[in-house]
């Protein structure tokens, strides 16, 4: 029988139960046998934005757990010291990146995506990164029940999906940090709460959770009764646990991403109501 749904206020409650080992494992008896940073470039063909991503990664037996960081926020020297301890360590001691992406390989590994009940897994086909960003966006956007001209705050743009929320009939709100114009030529905001307030749903994508932000967006949609779709590549096992509570669906792609394969690849769509009160014990 399964255990009645946990609901969390905020990352931070989420954690400290993790800490407490109510969520699986004690995480001080859990080593990250590899941790690691990864930086790139990409540009599409037809584009004229090249997205520069860096990411801090945790593995821990079969699961990866990863944060996005903005540009200098960590020193990859971390890794290497990071690399034999245990997760409860990277939790209580790491900068704030290492502690997501450790807790993302602590929920991931105590419930893979692809044991996951309420997991649907859509496979990207094999291609260049303009076929399969295309068809990873396209998934994201089909979470999003929207009627026409509803407003759309996307919070982190990624151009393909501002073409698919426009495609549903939504009309994109972009805000994004770094980014001041959409590949159309549309500008971007840099103030979340400015498209947030006029917004009647939200997408956000996996960088706000290692920004601070997404107990932010969190919050607003909760008390707003807004729809929250999450696209995680990082930090995607830390938004399921939310679903249900302030997230409505999820895409999740666990590493490795697809950005780096030009194979078929899998990524898992969650829907609050499917995933119902399982919470990820056993």
């Amino acid at each position: 029988m399964t255990a009645p749904a946990r609901r969390w206020a905020d990352l931070s409650a989420l954690l400290t139960d993790v800490l407490a080992g109510t969520l699986g494992p004690d995480p001080a008896t859990t080593v990250a046998t590899s941790v690691f940073w990864l930086h790139h470039g990409t540009r599409l063909a037809g584009g004229d934005t090249t997205y520069r991503n860096q990411y801090v990664l945790v593995r821990s037996g079969r699961s990866f757990g990863a944060c996005a960081v903005e540009a200098g926020a960590v020193d990859p020297a971390i890794c290497a010291d990071a690399s034999g301890r245990t997760l409860a360590a990277l939790l209580t001691d790491g900068p704030p990146a290492l502690r997501l992406a450790a807790l993302d390989a602590y929920l991931a590994e105590t419930r893979p995506h692809r044991e996951a009940v309420g997991a649907e897994p859509v496979t990207l086909p094999a291609g260049p990164p303009e076929v399969r960003a295309r068809a990873r966006d396209a998934a994201v956007a089909g979470l999003l029940d929207v009627a026409a001209g509803t407003k759309v705050a996307l919070i982190g743009v990624v151009n393909p999906l501002v073409a698919a929320i426009r495609d549903r009939g939504g009309v994109c709100l972009p805000c994004d940090f770094n980014l001041r114009v959409t590949q159309w030529g549309e500008p971007v905001s840099a103030s979340m709460t400015e498209v947030l307030a006029t917004a009647d749903a939200v997408v956000a994508t996996g960088m706000t959770l290692g920004n601070g932000s997404f107990d932010q967006i969190l919050r607003h949609c909760r008390d707003h009764r807004l729809p929250l779709v999450v696209y995680a590549q990082t930090g995607s096992a830390v938004a399921r646990a939310f679903l249900g509570s302030g997230v409505t669906a999820l895409c999740a792609e666990p590493f490795p991403f697809s950005q780096f394969s030009a194979d078929p690849t899998v990524v898992y769509r969650y829907r609050a109501a499917a995933v119902g009160s399982d919470d990820g014990r056993s």
